[in-house]
């Protein structure tokens, strides 16, 4: 079955969040530190992503990697400090209010497309992006007023990271930056490596660090890295708005951390908008 570049992208992008949606609810879950923690999101995916491309490309990765360029240099940069960020927002303030904050990445994304790449999105992905970005800022009214103002604004900064990431991909269609996002995540646990004071694991979290590592972490990198080859990065960046409302819905479900009425209308709002225009895309092609 031939898939279009609409369709493989669409899949590759929804596949990722799916993964990712639990990742809220495993790091509330873990009883390590936040470096700590980051330390290992950074090391195990590291890892598996290495032994990935060592059994697929061999030794064909290096060379990838080192023709990158500086596109390469810009991805490591920005996918090490969103992946940083993500953890410490979430500990500093509730999950809902954190992926709201992501969620804006679609407009931010939107904006440094058509100011360096000049790739105009057409009319229904500006509609999507607009529709979403205002229930987002409805749920954000609501949040911001419970304080929270440290975890609100890194959560913003790793809005703004993910989609300077996706623009930087879109930009190189032609290179392969998995590498370089690989190496985003080896920096990750060297940076961690300052500021962790025992890496010690046990209990729970000898389960759950290793499968946050690989199922929410290093698969979805992997297929996020590419998707934006396929489609544009605001098409992208829109599937994770799904994370605003499926990843606190795992949180609620599980351990009782309810979101506010706002959350949940703005969130149906975000869902829907984004099966209608996946729909409407997927109908184009």
């Amino acid at each position: 079955m031939n898939l279009t570049s609409q369709q493989k992208g669409t899949l590759f992008a929804f596949t990722a969040i799916m993964f990712i949606t639990p990742d809220s609810l495993l790091i509330r879950l873990s009883n390590t530190e936040s470096w700590n923690l980051i330390f290992y999101r950074g090391i195990i995916p590291f890892f598996a992503v290495f032994f990935g491309l060592l059994i697929f490309q061999k030794s064909k990765f290096i060379s990838s990697l080192l023709s990158n360029g500086w596109h390469g240099v810009a991805y490591v940069f920005t996918f090490a400090i969103t992946n940083i960020l993500f953890v410490i927002s979430i500990e500093n303030t509730n999950v809902a209010n954190t992926l709201i904050m992501i969620s804006l990445a679609p407009m931010l994304s939107a904006i440094i497309s058509f100011v360096f790449l000049k790739e105009n999105p057409d009319k229904k992905t500006w509609i999507a992006v607009t529709v979403t970005s205002l229930a987002v800022i409805y749920i954000f009214f609501d949040s911001f007023d419970k304080g929270d103002f440290k975890g609100n604004f890194l959560g913003f900064i790793c809005a703004l990271g993910m989609a300077a990431g996706a623009v930087i991909i879109r930009s190189a269609k032609d290179l392969n930056l998995i590498p370089s996002a690989m190496m985003g995540k080896l920096f990750v646990g060297l940076i961690a490596l300052f500021f962790a004071d025992n890496l010690y694991i046990e209990g729970t979290d000898l389960f759950v660090i290793p499968v946050m590592g690989i199922a929410c972490v290093a698969i979805p990198f992997v297929l996020l890295t590419v998707a934006p080859r396929y489609i544009t990065a605001p098409e992208v960046n829109l599937f994770f708005l799904l994370e605003t409302i499926l990843g606190p819905l795992w949180v609620w479900l599980v351990i009782n951390e309810q979101p506010s009425i706002e959350t949940i209308f703005g969130g149906s709002v975000i869902v829907l908008t984004i099966i209608i225009h996946s729909i409407l895309a997927l109908k184009k092609t």
